[in-house]
């Protein structure tokens, strides 16, 4: 399947989610309920204990960055869509998928992107009041007709018994580690606690191209090379 895609045709992406409202505490009163019903099957941990986890769920977090890559010759363009109003930053990547992924057929392609990215935007989008674009709306339409790459799931080679994280392929595949400053843990602290929201766009842009280079390894190609990176 990879010998068959042109890497300019491939639309790299990551996001950045962060819990509505960092503390359990600071929940409103039927929030809170609803969170807890949804733990509630968990014996082992508190469902307070569990909301350091919220930023994974889309009814409880929102986007606060989509980073997007594409390759151009040996260039590597990276765009961030980014900001405090998460239905604007939708909004506008929307627009840019719906501009790009009509006129030309492209793959979207994230790490973990079936099981998280993709559909994470997809519902924070409706919750906006958002128009999906066609490239998230994939309903009813059989698996290979969904213009998603996962380089998660092409790791996995029809295996499904574990999860392998980016910084965990990238260090066996001699890439450039993006966890080099923050990871996904730190985010949420980041964006409330620490109102660097610069740092959490930065973290961004190392996963997208960490994933780009990923895809070149899994190909066969050389890696990026650092002055090959352009950020918009």
């Amino acid at each position: 399947m990879l010998d068959q895609i042109n890497i300019e045709d491939v639309l790299f992406l990551d996001i950045e989610t962060v819990p509505l409202t960092y503390h359990y505490s600071k929940l409103d009163k039927n929030t809170r309920k609803l969170w807890d019903i949804k733990f509630k099957y968990l014996q082992t941990e508190s469902s307070e204990s569990q909301y350091k986890k919220a930023g994974i769920y889309a009814e409880f977090s929102k986007v606060v960055c989509i980073s997007v890559g594409v390759m151009k010759g040996k260039a590597f363009r990276i765009k961030s869509y980014y900001g405090h109003d998460e239905k604007e930053l939708l909004d506008n990547f929307s627009k840019l998928l719906n501009k790009h992924c009509i006129k030309k057929e492209r793959l979207l392609c994230a790490h973990n992107g079936k099981e998280f990215d993709f559909p994470f935007m997809a519902r924070r989008m409706l919750i906006n009041g958002l128009k999906l674009p066609k490239v998230l709306d994939h309903a009813g339409k059989k698996p290979w007709e969904v213009p998603h790459l996962d380089t998660m799931e092409l790791w996995k080679f029809g295996d499904y018994k574990s999860y392998t994280s980016l910084t965990l392929l990238a260090h066996v595949f001699g890439i450039p580690t993006p966890k080099d400053d923050i990871d996904g843990s730190d985010v949420g602290r980041v964006y409330h606690e620490e109102n660097d929201l610069e740092r959490i766009v930065t973290y961004c842009q190392k996963d997208v191209l960490t994933v780009a280079q990923l895809v070149l390894r899994f190909k066969g190609r050389p890696l990026i090379e650092e002055g090959s990176v352009i950020i918009a």
